[in-house]
């Protein structure tokens, strides 16, 4: 997956079946399905795949337990079919996650065992594991660092974990391996209409050398999340709102927090939501929030007050309990939620159903959805473009479609950090032997190497420092004052890689710098 030869079929291809907007989840989920049918395909996205909602995730491939509760089963039983199917087509990032419910009162063991029982039979021949309710003795076992005080028992039930940005930049070299065309760092700045106000094009811009381009289509996607407004602006005379933005938090602990391989989740905080805390890569992740976001932008911040009550929740259920000293990294992402009809209705209540909306100048969107259920998201999408007539129609085959690097992976595969590569792996080793200056490590603390930079450059179109330490090698969301330290490293690797100069090196660094403050805690007191 080469920036240079996507940029050319770019330049030499007159007319596109399908042009997406948007690189997260469910515009490159899209490119994929269009691809693989056979439609010819391009995807621009305005930065870095990834680099919204998609890669600031909770790192699980989940039903939503959530959703049962709101009697929401048709979103579970499409999740929970959903996550079987990411457990088999990437399993080198997709894993099988015990989460135990530490249960505080007498009734809380026998009401979680039958719920979680319901989860088990709609996940069908899917299941990752039976639900199984637990002594108090088994609970402190499975967690070691649970609070005893007042504890009665325990539940525990199965899910998915998994690395969001890894599978996205998978899904991108996989679409890529299917014909589709793929550039980041390319945005939509026009809608292109012909005389009857339908949409034929989108009018793009190289944002490294400010080039525009004319890309025309038979059918042209909006899947940029939450700047889905901001797309529809160019298409409605009239401004309507069809997403609001919720934003989530998460902060990222050392693995002393809570040793062993099993989750912790927490039904029912002191607001209503639910509280995770998932071992993801030698860390833990602690999450998450549900905040109404009025304005937003491309880095959003954690809250003081969002910081305070993960804190503040992590420190009742754990007994080595956390402090704002012990934060390695902070990040925040954004939801796009469908725009419900009521006003008013708090974000944990708006379905995380998608919703798709063919506008009157043909302009496809997609708003909601969540990251288990991308690729059924995709598949829909198509579906509609194809009942619109505006495409042939073509089956679906992504059900059983491998994701690039796609291999078994076992838990003994995982002891190497490697693991996320899959079928890659090999070669990233036959780097660091052919170019044994590769073997040195991105950062004397992690296990990262030079020859995973140098792979992200050279296949996984990686063009900053951001796009490196943050969705790449995730350095930046484990620990964000190692990433700061080992920016100029990774500039200069970039800068001899793609030809940039000494000025250019200064600037990447400064504007990393300037990202990673928003993922210090310290910046915010």
């Amino acid at each position: 997956m080469k920036h240079s030869e996507q940029l050319s079929r770019l330049k030499n291809t007159e007319n596109w079946d399908v042009i997406i907007i948007g690189g997260g989840a469910s515009g490159l989920g899209t490119a994929l399905d269009a691809a693989s049918r056979g439609y010819k395909t391009i995807l621009v996205e305005a930065v870095d795949f990834a680099k919204g909602t998609s890669s600031r995730s909770t790192k699980l491939v989940h039903g939503g337990v959530r959703y049962l509760e709101q009697g929401d089963i048709r979103l579970v039983k499409e999740a929970l079919k959903e996550r079987g199917l990411m457990a088999k087509n990437a399993g080198h990032l997709v894993k099988n996650q015990s989460f135990v419910i530490p249960n505080y009162n007498w009734w809380g063991g026998s009401f979680y065992t039958i719920g979680l029982k319901i989860y088990d039979l709609l996940a069908g021949s899917l299941s990752l594991g039976r639900s199984e309710y637990i002594s108090k003795k088994k609970t402190i076992e499975m967690l070691p660092n649970v609070e005893v005080n007042g504890l009665v028992s325990g539940v525990i039930y199965h899910d998915g974990q998994f690395d969001d940005s890894r599978l996205a930049i998978n899904i991108a070299q996989t679409a890529v391996e299917k014909g589709a065309c793929l550039l980041n760092y390319i945005k939509a700045v026009n809608l292109l209409k012909d005389d009857e106000n339908q949409v034929v094009g989108v009018e793009v811009q190289d944002h490294e050398t400010g080039e525009t381009y004319n890309l025309k289509g038979a059918v042209v996607i909006n899947a940029t999340g939450v700047f889905t407004n901001a797309i529809m602006k160019l298409n409605d005379t009239v401004y309507k709102k069809y997403i609001v933005p919720s934003q989530g938090i998460h902060l990222v602990f050392d693995k002393s927090f809570l040793p062993g391989d099993h989750a912790l989740m927490i039904p029912k905080t002191s607001d209503g939501r639910v509280l995770f805390a998932v071992p993801w890569h030698n860390r833990i992740v602690v999450g998450t929030t549900d905040t109404l976001i009025k304005k937003h932008n491309l880095e959003p911040i954690a809250l003081e007050s969002e910081i305070a009550f993960v804190l503040e929740t992590a420190q009742r259920f754990l007994a080595k309990k956390p402090t704002r000293a012990d934060v390695l990294s902070v990040f925040a992402g954004l939801r796009p939620l469908a725009a419900p009809k009521e006003e008013g209705k708090s974000t944990k209540e708006v379905s995380r159903s998608h919703k798709i909306i063919v506008s009157k100048t043909g302009l496809i969107t997609i708003t909601g959805g969540k990251w288990t259920t991308y690729r059924k998201i995709a598949e829909d999408i198509i579906n509609k473009a194809i009942s619109t007539g505006k495409l042939s129609k073509k089956s679906c085959i992504t059900e059983d479609l491998a994701i690039h690097g796609n291999k078994t992976t076992t838990n003994l595969d995982r002891e190497s950090h490697l693991y996320i590569y899959g079928s890659d792996i090999s070669q990233i080793i036959e780097l660091q032997q052919n170019e044994p200056e590769l073997k040195e490590k991105v950062h004397p603390d992690h296990e990262f190497t030079m020859a995973e930079v140098v792979w992200a450059i050279r296949h996984e179109m990686a063009r900053t420092v951001d796009d490196i330490l943050a969705r790449r090698v995730r350095l930046l969301f484990l620990d964000a004052r190692a990433a700061i330290q080992s920016s100029e490293k990774v500039a200069r690797i970039l800068a001899k890689e793609l030809g940039r100069n000494e000025s250019w090196v200064k600037k990447e660094i400064l504007n990393f710098k300037k990202i990673s403050k928003g993922f210090l805690l310290s910046e915010f007191q």
